[in-house]
């Protein structure tokens, strides 16, 4: 039998007491419910009512199981029975509650058989416990953020007595929880650092925090690591402030990192200063163009002559060359990719000298240029070679109608040409050399004419024998550069080989040029190097941003939605506009954190230290097309098992830079991309069938990148092979020299 009595039904039929009963009953901020033994509500309070958003008539028509989710009510009905059965006579647990606007509340529920009366009864009350739950799901989640975090997070109270300690303080200093709480924080300070300790400490008392401050802590082995630390203050509800939470990030690695850096840097700086080489550094912001006291000599300047402008410095070019320089670095900061090129320079004493530069813009967040790095070396000896050599093949052709005179005019033009040149006849011996052959080579002229050549150089290679005797037959051979391990230490020269003729029109001899380039290769090796630190420090800094993208602002942007949807749940329901702007925020929030993450995986593709090229390659791919919605057919075999980083990392990187400019340039929405090994070589391919380019202009106006990607594969030894024409797509074929002694491990995906 159901009961469908008020309290006031209750009141006319019970002692006077009832109405002290019902005063309680109506009164209580708790929830109550008298229920009969099937589970049908008879009576429910104003508190029940308020708690779950309906009247009293609309509950007294429900079951107690229409209250929650299936599987709460599936776990009280089970209690529930056992009380009817008498196996128990009252029971207590934690579920949840439809609200009638259909959303979720949780109640700490007590049920209690009444047995006083003939018909026995069921009293339910119910706690609204929503917001401790909520608390405890966010201290849940915060718990979890901090002991997953690679930093040392540490609490401690106003002694710096340390109160809490989480997995990343244990991983980087080496104490277990057990171990570090309740010590004193000085327990992972070095003993000299105690006063720079107390004096964190007094800073924290005044009211201060510690940002980002880097000093050193020891860990339980004795092992010391360099430190990156944020000090804030733990505050109660009544923002006193009860004590202080450490985040502390290892930056050993880093620390060496800069370390090794600034010792390369100084041993640079020598080979710039032998190699005549100076660099700048140009601070677009601010207009301060910085030279190293190297550069200002090359420009013929005493030290601290340079005006530290880039007009400055353009007023130095040659007029006939300005605009062209002012073209490239205008080209250069559209670009922000490596530019290279070579002008002439007027000096104070009206002199002429040749410059060949090589610089790289770097961007700032917002893409616009902040700064320019880069580096000039004087090549004026280089130049005078080149229109030396000229000159001796001009004066060679004009004197090839000479019959019998011949010979001796080309004894003097040799013999007064300002460059390496030596005059020998078929039997090697000479017949006339220049002057600067003679400086060149340290001889004496009048000790060598008649003498064998071989004489001379007794430890000359045996392939450059057999080179003379080709010219001797007519041939006329040159090598830009050419390699002689001596006894005295390894030069290099360029060299041209041709025959002279005599009267009779046969071959009488050879002519040899030999321009020493020694001091280039020097100067060469040297630009190589920088262009390596260049990419290197250009690696490391893109490393570094994706690392504090990834570990700070990914988990700080996780917070803040964290946070968000707290505040959410805290607003009343009657403020829904507030709510569903709040859930916005919040959903805006999940998306650049999703964002940021992408931005740091392409900074810093981990990926590629453990996946190999190709795992990486094809996980970019994946990316990159869900990213920008395009497809991407990616393929690849014959790939050795490993592949060492840096050509890996070459690769990679050019494998990025094509797919910004097919996706920015091509027009199309398709691309393939394959990935393969062969003999010695590895190979990636990217194509696409958009509008194509013209690549002698795009080279000329060193854009979409070429640049850069060229410079990369030059650094491993590789090349850059571009096809492209307007409407007929474009394909980008990078090669990599690659030599395994495995040939057979390979591997296809």
């Amino acid at each position: 039998m159901l009961y469908k009595l008020s309290m006031g039904d209750v009141a006319q039929t019970r002692t006077p007491d009832t109405q002290l009963f019902r005063d309680v009953f109506n009164a209580s901020p708790i929830g109550i419910a008298v229920e009969n033994l099937e589970g049908q509500p008879l009576f429910v309070n104003p508190a029940f009512c308020s708690m779950l958003g309906f009247s009293e008539e609309e509950l007294r028509n429900k079951h107690c199981v229409d209250f929650s989710p299936p599987e709460d009510a599936q776990k009280d009905w089970a209690l529930f029975q056992q009380l009817k059965a008498g196996s128990i006579d009252h029971y207590q647990f934690e579920k949840r509650y439809f609200r009638k606007d259909g959303s979720l509340v949780w109640g700490r529920l007590s049920i209690s058989l009444l047995n006083s009366r003939p018909s026995p009864l069921v009293i339910a009350m119910v706690e609204d416990i929503t917001d401790k739950k909520r608390a405890e799901e966010a201290l849940l989640r915060y718990a979890a953020i901090v002991e997953s975090s690679e930093d040392a997070i540490i609490s401690k109270n106003l002694d710096a007595v340390i109160v809490t300690w989480n997995a990343g303080a244990q991983r980087m200093f080496g104490y277990t929880e057990n171990e570090a709480v309740g010590k004193h924080v000085t327990i992972i300070v070095p003993p000299e650092l105690t006063d720079e300790e107390n004096k964190i400490l007094e800073t924290l008392r005044a009211g201060g925090r510690i940002e980002q401050f880097e000093t050193v802590r020891v860990t339980k082995s004795g092992k010391r690591l360099n430190v990156s630390l944020t000090i804030s203050p733990i505050e109660d509800s009544s923002r006193k402030t009860v004590g202080y939470a450490d985040i502390e990030r290892d930056i050993t690695k880093r620390k060496l990192a800069e370390e090794a850096l600034r010792a390369s840097e100084e041993r640079l700086r020598l080979a710039q200063q032998a190699a005549r080489i100076g660099t700048f550094d140009w601070n677009i912001r601010t207009g301060v163009n910085t030279w190293t006291p190297e550069l200002e000599e090359v420009y013929g300047l005493p030290p601290g002559g340079f005006g530290g402008t880039q007009t400055a410095f353009e007023n130095l070019v040659h007029p006939d060359d300005r605009a062209g320089v002012i073209k490239l670095g205008d080209a250069a900061m559209k670009s922000g990719q490596p530019t290279k090129g070579e002008w002439r320079v007027v000096w104070a004493d009206e002199s002429v000298h040749w410059i060949a530069g090589r610089w790289q813009v770097f961007m700032d967040a917002s893409g616009e240029p902040s700064k320019v790095i880069g580096v000039n070396v004087d090549v004026t000896e280089r130049k005078l070679a080149e229109e030396a050599r000229l000159e001796v093949n001009r004066a060679l052709e004009a004197q090839a109608a000479l019959l019998q005179s011949r010979e001796e005019l080309l004894k003097i033009f040799v013999k007064h040409v300002p460059a390496a040149v030596a005059m020998l006849d078929r039997d090697m011996r000479y017949l006339q050399v220049s002057d600067r052959w003679c400086v060149d080579f340290s001889l004496d002229s009048s000790q060598l004419l008649g003498r064998s050549h071989y004489e001379i150089f007794p430890d000359i290679p045996d392939r450059w024998k057999q080179l003379h005797r080709r010219a001797l037959s007519g041939e006329t051979l040159r090598a830009e550069e050419d390699r002689w391990d001596r006894e005295g230490g390894t030069t290099w020269s360029r060299w041209e080989i041709r025959p002279w003729q005599n009267f009779d029109g046969l071959p009488g001899g050879i002519l040899i040029f030999s321009e020493d380039i020694t001091h280039r290769k020097h100067a060469e090796e040297a630009l190589l190097g920088m262009s390596r630190k260049l990419i290197e420090a250009h690696e490391q800094e893109r490393t570094r941003i994706g690392r504090d993208l990834h570990d700070d602002f990914v988990q700080r942007l996780a917070l803040l939605s964290l946070e968000l949807e707290a505040v959410r749940q805290d607003v009343p329901d009657a403020v829904s506009e507030l709510r569903t702007r709040i859930g916005t925020l919040r959903d805006q929030t999940t998306e650049i954190t999703n964002d940021v993450q992408l931005l740091s995986h392409e900074l810093h593709s981990s990926k590629l230290e453990y996946l190999g090229i190709v795992g990486a390659t094809k996980n970019f791919c994946q990316e990159f097309s869900e990213r920008q919605r395009v497809e991407i057919d990616f393929q690849s075999r014959d790939l050795p098992t490993a592949l060492p980083t840096e050509l890996s990392l070459s690769l990679f990187r050019v494998l990025q830079e094509a797919l910004r400019n097919a996706m920015k340039h091509s027009g199309v929405k398709r691309f393939e991309v394959r990935l393969w090994g062969s003999t010695g070589e590895i190979h990636l391919v990217v194509i696409d069938l958009g509008v194509g380019f013209d690549t002698g202009a795009a080279m000329q106006s060193i854009g979409l990148g070429l640049t850069s990607m060229q410079e990369r594969l030059r650094l491993v030894g590789g090349d850059l092979s571009i096809n492209s024409q307007p409407k007929c797509g474009t394909t980008i074929h990078a090669r990599v020299p690659f030599t395994s002694t495995t040939d057979s491990a390979r591997t296809a995906e």
